[in-house]
């Protein structure tokens, strides 16, 4: 799919995301999870609450989105990802309880790239009108969490090459600002 691209495992281990710089492209095997703004308000109620969670976020990577339906033979509908912003309230409570990776659009609040190099986490970014090419990438799907949310109900999927770009890294990379500069540079 991705020329140059790193093959990486999810979850991803801290001595991957050590080495992840932003611009990195990658592409994701493994375990990710679905989440978006009504289960990321949940989470965090419930983890200030201290009851025990539905599913484990330690270690994981949560990918902003909620799936269409999907068709007969499909595991999943379009799945495009949410504007990460959306998520920046309660990111660095699931960061610094030992979230490890999350995978949106759009750029990140100070707090959270912050949060990212406190605790060691990256930022990964996908192309928002892919909604379709991205679903062929997931291979299962089922719901663990909050089912009563419909398509923001909490998932568990198992992709195979899945592509991302590393957006923030946990060294304070910003592919965002990057941009920025390479643009004022005239490049």
């Amino acid at each position: 799919m991705m020329q140059d691209a790193l093959n990486i495992k999810s979850p991803i281990e801290p001595d991957v995301i050590d080495k992840l710089t932003a611009g990195t492209r990658v592409l994701l095997s493994g375990v990710i999870y679905t989440a978006r703004d009504a289960a990321h308000k949940r989470i965090v109620e419930s983890l200030d609450s201290g009851e025990e969670l539905l599913f484990d976020p330690r270690g994981q990577t949560i990918y902003y989105a909620g799936p269409s339906p999907a068709r007969p033979g499909q595991v999943t509908g379009s799945i495009g990802p949410t504007t990460s912003g959306r998520m920046d309230a309660y990111t660095p409570r699931l960061l610094a309880y030992g979230l490890r990776a999350m995978i949106g659009k759009g750029n990140r609040s100070e707090a959270v790239r912050e949060a990212l190099v406190q605790y060691k986490g990256v930022y990964l970014v996908v192309v928002g009108g892919a909604a379709a090419l991205i679903a062929r990438s997931i291979k299962q799907a089922e719901v663990v969490a909050y089912e009563d949310l419909g398509p923001e109900a909490i998932r568990r999927l198992i992709v195979e090459g899945f592509p991302a770009i590393v957006a923030n890294d946990a060294h304070g990379g910003d592919v965002f600002e990057q941009g920025k500069a390479e643009y004022r540079r005239g490049r």
